[in-house]
């Protein structure tokens, strides 16, 4: 089975081709980071716009390169929640025409299940069941997973995302859009004794995070700094660093519980803040030390993308799940509403 899969539920436009029995065939992404960079963020309505304007030649581009007609596809995948409604709108709008004049069924996806189904990608994936860590710029959760669609929500963030608190920390200390990328990159000059920051939440029970309170001592730390008029670039090295240890750590304690708690012995990590080098460490060698394994998706599979989406969406058409032709979007769609498979 052949499915097209379009990503549109931020700010990237992606669409790709999977193949059951073959794997990915085709990928391609645009980007519209350069659109909103001059607002120093995401701006619902230029992005539904760009994504209309995009979805067809990117469409037809991916059919091309992989040497395909329209016929040859048996399926179209779409993201169809959660995210931005114009946006989602736009992808599912696109999708469903297309399945109704190529006469094929159409499947929309829980764009949270693409990126934790992302590293089923690869060629070496993790079998389940298995804990995942969920990481993006609008969720930070830790998913009992044991199959498709059968997942239970073990911890959750009480407020901002981490890929959020990212993008705010690098804002507050004035270093540009999209924030998350720079503070990483940033933290790799900085110097991590000069500043201890705190670990949210980890004197408590349970799996819950929360990122506001980091978020406002970092703003403190820059404040002060900036009393004594230190605003160098390494001050804000140095902050971005003991930031970036204080998400990274926070976040193996709370991995480690979650492990212990199901007694399971794989760790998978998805979403845009998933290629965080310091996240990625820290949660490789805990893993070592539980005598498990940790799985990620690639870089470029870390962030939006379509395959992601053609891939959860061949499973789910694969075990003959179809809906109506009407296209609707879900923006505050519950990961825990799947139907398994």
């Amino acid at each position: 089975m052949i499915v097209l899969g379009i990503e549109s539920s931020c700010d990237e436009t992606g669409v790709a081709l999977y193949d059951t029995e073959q794997g990915l065939i085709a990928d391609t992404l645009y980007s519209q980071v350069p659109i909103h960079a001059e607002y120093g963020g995401v701006v619902p309505e230029l992005a539904s716009r760009d994504h209309i304007r995009k979805l067809t030649p990117l469409i037809l581009q991916t059919l091309s390169e992989a040497q395909l007609s329209p016929q040859s596809i048996d399926g179209i995948a779409y993201t169809k929640g959660p995210g931005l409604m114009g946006a989602l709108l736009a992808g599912s709008a696109v999708a469903r025409s297309l399945a109704y004049a190529w006469d094929k069924p159409a499947m929309g996806v829980h764009h949270m299940e693409g990126h934790l189904l992302a590293p089923m990608l690869e060629s070496q994936a993790p079998e389940f069941p298995f804990i995942c860590l969920l990481i993006s710029g609008g969720h930070t959760m830790i998913v009992k997973v044991e199959g498709i669609g059968r997942y239970e929500i073990l911890g959750d963030t009480l407020d901002d995302a981490v890929g959020e608190a990212f993008d705010k920390t690098a804002k507050m200390l004035g270093l540009g859009y999209p924030g998350g990328p720079i503070v990483s990159q940033l933290a790799l000059k900085g110097d991590p004794n000069r500043y201890q920051f705190p670990r949210p939440m980890i004197d408590r029970p349970g799996l819950d995070m929360s990122f506001s309170g980091l978020k406002t001592f970092t703003l403190n730390t820059w404040l002060a700094a900036k009393a004594k008029g230190d605003e160098s670039e390494q001050t804000q090295a140095d902050i971005c660093r003991a930031f970036e240890l204080a998400v990274a750590d926070t976040l193996k304690i709370k991995c480690k519980r979650a492990l212990k708690q199901t007694g399971y012995k794989t760790l998978v990590v998805a979403g845009g803040v998933s290629a965080n080098r310091e996240i990625r460490q820290q949660l490789t060698k805990l893993m070592e030390k539980e005598q498990g394994q940790a799985f990620y998706p690639r870089p470029a599979f870390c962030t939006d993308n379509g395959a992601m989406i053609a891939y959860a969406g061949a499973q789910r058409l694969l075990a003959g799940q179809t809906e109506d032709l009407n296209f609707a979007a879900n923006p505050r769609w519950q990961l825990t509403d799947l139907p398994p498979i």
